[in-house]
Order: C-alpha cells, then sequence, then structure tokens
C-alpha cells in the first residue's frame, strides 16, 4: 500500500530506559504498517466486487474459508519478506468453493491500485494512531503498498490519523531496506530512530531493528522474542500498553 506528508507536530517527551528514565530528548516517530496492522481484508467489500463479474458468493462463506487462506499466507509471506497476495486470494476464492479461481484472482490482482481490498479497519489501532497524534507523537504510516495507499487512506476516511504515509510504491524502496525507515524519518521531520509497528518480521522488525529502530511486532503470528528492542502485541491495547513501557507521553 503506498503516499506522502501533512503536519509535523513536534513535541517533548521522556523516553524511559534504564539510564536515562529522566533524560529528555527529541519525540521518537512511531509508524504504523498498514495492511494487518491497521486494515485488513474488507470481506464484505470483496463479495460486492466478486458480484460485478456475476459471481456470488456470501461474506459469510468468505470468512469460513479464510482461516485456511491466512495459513496458507503464513506459509509464504516470511522467507520472502514479501506479500504472496495472489496465493492468498487464491485459496480464499476456492475455500469459498469458487472454480477456475485464476482468471478472478488476475482481475482483483489488476484492480488493486485502484480500489483495493484491505479496508477493513482493525480494532483500536486507528483510534490509537489518533491518540498518538493528539498527544503530540509524530505518527506515519510505513507500508509496502501499489503506490495509492494515501488515496485510500482518505477514501476511507482515516487519513486524518497519519501525518504522514510512506508507501513503497511512491518511494521507490521497500521494507526491509533501511532507507525506506530513513526517509519516513526525514519525511517527519525527526533526527532519532523511532518505534515501527507492523505484523511481518522480516520486513517490519528485522527493517526496523536494522535501521535503528524499536519494533512492535503485531498480530495473530506474534510470539515472544527475548530481544529488549522488539514488543509483542497482538491487539491494539497491547501496542499501547507496549508503547507505554517505552515513551512517557
Amino acid at each position: 500500500m503506498r503516499g506522502q506528508t501533512a503536519h509535523q507536530p513536534s513535541c517533548q517527551y521522556t523516553l524511559i530506559t534504564p539510564s536515562h528514565r529522566n533524560h529528555t530528548t527529541e519525540l521518537p516517530v512511531v509508524t504504523f504498517d498498514a495492511g494487518q496492522t491497521f486494515i485488513d481484508l474488507d470481506l464484505d467489500f470483496l463479495a460486492r466486487r466478486l458480484a460485478e463479474r456475476g459471481v456470488t458468493v456470501e461474506p459469510e462463506v468468505l470468512r469460513a474459508a479464510s482461516p485456511a487462506a491466512w495459513r496458507r499466507y503464513d506459509e509464504l509471506v516470511d522467507p520472502a519478506a514479501g506479500h504472496p497476495w495472489r496465493e492468498l486470494m487464491a485459496t480464499l476464492l476456492q475455500g469459498a468453493g469458487l472454480a477456475n479461481v485464476g482468471p478472478l484472482v488476475d482481475w482483483l490482482w489488476e484492480e488493486q491500485p485502484r480500489v483495493n481490498l484491505w479496508r477493513a479497519q482493525i480494532p483500536g489501532m486507528v483510534a490509537l494512531a489518533r491518540e498518538l497524534g493528539a498527544q503530540g507523537v509524530r505518527v506515519g504510516v510505513l507500508s509496502n503498498s501499489e503506490g495509492r495507499l494515501a488515496e485510500l487512506l482518505a477514501e476511507i476516511g482515516i487519513a486524518d490519523a497519519f501525518a504522514a504515509v510512506i508507501d513503497s510504491g511512491r518511494v521507490g524502496l521497500e521494507k526491509p531496506d533501511r532507507r525506506i525507515f530513513d526517509h519516513a524519518l526525514a519525511v517527519l521531520g525527526a533526527t532519532r530512530p523511532g518505534i515501527h509497528i507492523g505484523d511481518s518480521w522480516p520486513a517490519d522488525i528485522e527493517g526496523a531493528l536494522g535501521a535503528g529502530w524499536r519494533a512492535i511486532w503485531f498480530g495473530r503470528r506474534a510470539a515472544p522474542v527475548a530481544d529488549p528492542r522488539v514488543a509483542v502485541a497482538h491487539d491494539a491495547a497491547g501496542v499501547r500498553a507496549a508503547l507505554d513501557r517505552w515513551i512517557d507521553r
């Protein structure tokens, strides 16, 4: 998913570390990955898109097929640090009982930059982004996407939650390349590494750590990690708790 900037709030904060608990310094950036972090595949919207091609499938049937599709996605996503979009969609449509899904998957993929299927909000995450922004934190989106993420967020009414959208399709760099994290800092007017929240271990977590950032591994696949630079969260409350441990706002 992909875009660019809005306002750049600034203020002071206390970074909580064992040796610098009371040291006031530049407020770090907090960035969110997009897909599977604050927006998710919208199965109701997918059912409506399929109907445009004369294919009738109930959202409840897609929901029933979804766990197996995401298991397949999980098998494929980490080794390449990519997004096995077509495999996810093919498994989902086959699991919903559709045959000859190849042309449908091709059509959905071609349409994805224009009509993004990832538009269902993950509970509490956009509200958390707004909360952070209201407290003076510089909040951005840092996503590997198709180049129109900023437009999507405006379309679904949540663009105001983020001071900037750094979209790999516009920037020409993808996570885990540290240069896109450096670019995010420049866009948000920061000089110190920030905190990145995302669901992909290689793209989001290893990418953030490689750029000198801290990271919150988010979502259903996140598991405990023996690294003080990494927190684990399965929902918005978990993300908020991790940020509260690291930042005194």
